[in-house]
């Protein structure tokens, strides 16, 4: 309608006695409208008429793409002209009011219709802060680049009191697992979990009311418990117990979703969470005239915290365990699956799983942490091995090496002599290793040192000899310490050490032995 018309009209009605109300209903406008025209006199209204013919207006510049939307989606709101523009053009500050004044002389101007479909809402008074989240689903189907159809399911929650939303799509339908990680990710988003969550009747959740005593499925049950949620389920016919999860689903499809191409899943759900801090929980709420946002970082306060993470793939099952045998397998169905090494040392028992794809999941049922997965052989009787779970024989000699080379004093030497029993003994340098190693956590670096040295000098390269010196070198400390108490300190007769004299063999010459054997000695 004309501006200066609309004025003359406004001043009319008002002068026959109708309430702004009434004058604001007839004429299609906002009391804000009515208003603002009463405030003007007839002089004023004239001049400021003459001034926008004149005054360029900010969304000129953009004008043809805003026609472009409107010519395409008849249908398309000013709320959602608004969001699109905010999406291209980051740097554009405007106000959602001059947008929507904008569009309707757009509609005007070039009679593009809008085609409504109005629903009728009953007004819920609000629930404290904290107390509820009501989540829904919903799905759209979206035109792709090639312009095929798409079909796209999501799942909204909304805090009651302050409105904040969160969303999730899949480009399939979704199963109890995917609600599962949904509600996590959406505790993460909120920072918390309220008092109550409200749903309706859906199979993925529930698979009977029982007069009110609810059934959920098996998962779901399981996932209430770990996570000690209150739930509410609505009854049949009865939206205004989640009337405001429904005015969001409705917000994300004709806002969001509408009109936007789909090229991926992944691209898709980055798009709505920019969505939903630009818009979705940004713009200000029809109905508490607040910032969702602003409102929700006072309500995160009286949320529940979250006191744990949770494994979202074997947390909700019965748990079904197995043995562990020594060689680090377990039995199932008549056949052996691996297990990584160590695993008999760590655990009795693990928590195994088979899913959909005939695949089985080995967990440790304390933490949820998933050790192996096996496909499940057709046959019985065979052992199904994880080729992760088998030594790296070469690989594990060298770091072993290392390890044993680390105890030493002098590491140089220490890798000398070890490399060479490796050479020595390649079918048993790990027991070599081994015995090597108890030796250094048992004696002191006086002892290994003192063993090193003696064995290279001897040539003795064994575990099992170095392993004997070690002993005799003990054992020799233990003599020179009780004699230096006593004061009786033998000095000996020359500079060999006296281990050397108590294992050396007699050593006769070769004339003796032939003397006895012709029978000349006495």
């Amino acid at each position: 309608m004309d501006k200066w018309k609309m004025y003359m009209e406004i001043q009319q009605l008002i002068k026959q006695g109708f309430s702004k109300t009434k004058v604001a209903e007839k004429l299609g406008v906002s009391r804000s409208t009515v208003y603002r025209n009463l405030e003007k006199s007839p002089s004023e209204m004239a001049g400021w008429v003459e001034s926008l013919k004149t005054r360029s207006k900010k969304l000129e510049p953009y004008k043809e793409l805003i026609l472009s939307w409107l010519r395409e989606h008849s249908d398309m709101s000013a709320a959602q002209v608004h969001d699109w523009l905010q999406e291209k053009h980051e740097d554009l500050k405007i106000g959602e009011s001059t947008v929507r004044s904008f569009v309707r002389e757009l509609r005007e101007e070039y009679q593009i219709e809008k085609v409504t479909s109005p629903r009728d809402y009953e007004a819920i008074p609000d629930l404290p802060m904290g107390e509820q989240i009501q989540v829904d689903f919903g799905h759209t189907k979206q035109k792709t680049h090639d312009n095929r159809d798409e079909k796209l399911n999501f799942i909204a929650f909304v805090l009651a009191n302050s409105r904040y939303k969160y969303k999730e799509w899949l480009d399939r339908p979704f199963t109890t697992q995917d609600v599962i990680r949904a509600h996590e990710n959406a505790f993460k988003w909120f920072g918390g979990i309220p008092r109550e969550l409200v749903y309706d009747q859906d199979s993925l959740i529930v698979v009977s009311e029982n007069g009110g005593d609810l059934i959920l499925t098996k998962e779901f049950q399981q996932y209430k418990e770990t996570r000690k949620l209150n739930l509410y389920v609505c009854r049949k016919a009865d939206p205004e117990s989640k009337g405001k999860i429904e005015n969001v689903v409705g917000f994300i499809k004709h806002n969001f979703a509408k009109h936007r191409v789909f090229h991926n899943i992944d691209s898709w759900n980055e798009q709505g969470w920019r969505w939903l801090n630009r818009t979705g929980n940004y713009k200000v709420h029809n109905t508490t005239k607040k910032r969702p946002v602003e409102v929700f970082s006072l309500e995160k306060q009286h949320l529940r915290p979250i006191t744990k993470d949770i494994d979202l793939i074997n947390n909700y099952e019965h748990s079904i365990t197995r043995s562990v045998h020594k060689n680090n397998t377990i039995r199932y169905l008549s056949n052996r699956y691996s297990l990584p090494l160590g695993t008999f040392n760590k655990f009795e028992n693990v928590c195994i799983k088979e899913t959909e794809d005939k695949e089985l999941i080995i967990y440790i049922s304390q933490t949820g942490e998933i050790i192996a997965k096996h496909k499940i052989p057709e046959g019985k009787g065979q052992l199904v091995k994880d080729r992760k779970h088998s030594r790296d024989r070469t690989k594990g000699v060298g770091a072993f090496i290392d390890t044993v080379t680390n105890q030493f004093t002098d590491k140089e030497l220490a890798n000398h002599y070890l490399e060479t029993l490796r050479e020595k003994y390649p079918r048993y340098i790990k027991d070599q290793l081994q015995i090597i190693l108890r030796e250094t956590k048992e004696n002191n670096e006086n002892i290994l040192s003192a063993a090193l040295s003696e064995c290279i000098k001897r040539n003795l390269y064994s575990a099992t000899d170095f392993s004997d010196i070690v002993s005799y070198l003990k054992r020799q400390r233990r003599v020179d310490d009780t004699t230096t108490d006593n004061d009786q300190m033998v000095a000996p007769l020359n500079k060999t050490s006296g281990w050397v004299m108590e294992t050396e063999a007699q050593k006769r010459k070769v004339d003796t032995y032939t003397d006895i054997l012709e029978g000349d000695a006495v």
